[in-house]
């Protein structure tokens, strides 16, 4: 790993990593916050996922949860929403190839060589950052957007790893949704039967784990009824007897003035898993 940023931060030290992904094919970068309670002793780990369009810039510049990990004692970790370099394949638009990974396993080419950032989120960036800081493996997940589809989906799917869940504005219900049926039919291919493990709203119906859920959406949100589509999830969640808190928020965006209001509060709700506090 090559340290390629370090700067304070209420107390602590934001810091972004490059390093070569084996799963991935690539180099990576992802960044870190380490809040002063870093120093002396290991920490619980929020791992953030953002949405299309994003690196591990965008969470880490304008969310403001720095402040709320240092209050609380949580590491973030904030990787990239895809591979990168010159030999990753990409695709016109902003929905599709590099800063659209979607957060799951390609199967068709060309882009199964580098697109398989579900395996890179579940198990080697974790690996990674339990081994080189000083992370618990205490594990919470959130994210916004795609990201927040990423979130959901990953813990749903990954019983026992994660001790909370949380998202903003996720994209619940890709295989319904024009954002997801383009991805889905890229990365996956046209067996749609196929597309159903990587659905949030199609896992709650037999998720093995009750992991309660957490979503914030903005009612002014303008990909609200078109991409996002909460009340889906909300309906086969209550069909399968799971919790979910959707808590809708009126004005709001899609933006980062929206998860700037309320990140706080998630910091909040995953400290109270993590560190019962």
């Amino acid at each position: 790993m090559e340290r390629i940023e370090h700067r304070a931060c209420f107390g602590g030290w934001q810091d972004v990593y490059r390093h070569e992904s084996k799963v991935l094919g690539c180099a990576m970068n992802f960044a870190v916050y380490l809040p002063p309670q870093a120093e002396k002793e290991r920490l619980p780990v929020l791992y953030w996922l953002s949405g299309l369009t994003c690196t591990e810039q965008n969470f880490i510049t304008k969310a403001g949860a720095q402040r709320y990990a240092a209050e609380h004692g949580i590491l973030l970790v904030v990787p990239d929403t895809s591979p990168r370099g010159d030999e990753v394949a990409d695709a016109e638009g902003y929905d599709l190839g590099k800063g659209a990974g979607f957060y799951l396993n390609a199967t068709q080419e060309p882009w199964a060589r580098h697109y398989r950032m579900y395996d890179y989120i579940v198990e080697e960036l974790p690996a990674l950052v339990e081994a080189n800081f000083p992370a618990t493996a205490a594990r919470a997940i959130s994210g916004h957007s795609m990201g927040g589809h990423g979130a959901l989906t990953i813990a749903l799917k990954n019983p026992g790893r994660y001790r909370s869940v949380s998202a903003f504005s996720p994209i619940v219900a890709p295989t319904q949704v024009p954002w997801g049926e383009k991805a889905f039919t890229a990365y996956l291919g046209e067996d749609r039967a196929s597309w159903k493990a990587w659905d949030a709203t199609e896992l709650v119906k037999s998720a093995p784990e009750k992991l309660p859920l957490l979503i914030d959406q903005g009612e002014g949100d303008e990909f609200l009824a078109s991409q996002l589509r909460p009340q889906l999830l909300q309906a086969a969640a209550e069909a399968a007897g799971h919790p979910l808190q959707l808590r809708l928020r009126p004005g709001y965006d899609h933006s980062y003035y929206f998860i700037a209001s309320f990140i706080g509060e998630h910091v909040a709700h995953h400290a109270r898993a993590l560190r019962g506090a």
